[in-house]
């Protein structure tokens, strides 16, 4: 399989996800710019060697040709919007906007979505205990939508 079809199916995977979808919506990343950082940091991975921006440009999930300079500027604005994020966090965090009562919610969501990972990490090999773990993966997925969706919906009252 080629580099780029690899590539853009595990973009697909991801960008379907449904808990990705919900972060990603809440975030302060447009789709197009999630997009390229990820082909920004794991692309390389995948394919096993350092990759030029022109070549990771070509790995976009647009069918139109997308140049280095547009490929550069996105990665760039991405980058920025994290660490913004980042900053905002820290600053709220400095002038006591957010107390742990504020936080508790969200904590608790970085929780399940950390045994969410996990849970992922460690399937089983035999067919009987992959499927009860499947099972357990589904119910997390759902109480992580479940939770991320009345966050994000009760975020709007919550500053």
């Amino acid at each position: 399989m080629k580099l780029k079809d690899g590539v853009q199916a595990w973009l697909n995977r991801a960008l379907s996800d449904p808990i990705v979808k919900i972060l990603s919506k809440n975030s302060q990343l447009t789709k197009t710019q999630l997009e390229t950082l990820l082909i920004d940091v794991l692309a390389e991975s995948m394919a096993g060697k350092q990759l030029k921006y022109d070549e990771k440009a070509n790995l976009r999930l647009t069918k139109a040709k997308i140049s280095r300079g547009a490929f550069n500027r996105t990665l760039k604005q991405s980058k920025e919007n994290v660490i913004k994020s980042i900053y905002t966090v820290l600053l709220l965090g400095y002038l006591g906007v957010f107390d742990s009562t504020t936080l508790d919610p969200y904590l608790e969501i970085a929780n399940k979505l950390h045994e969410y990972v996990e849970a992922h990490h460690d399937i089983p090999d035999m067919e009987g205990e992959l499927k009860d773990r499947l099972k357990v993966i589904e119910i997390i997925r759902e109480e992580l939508e479940t939770s991320l969706k009345r966050l994000s919906s009760s975020s709007d009252e919550s500053l």
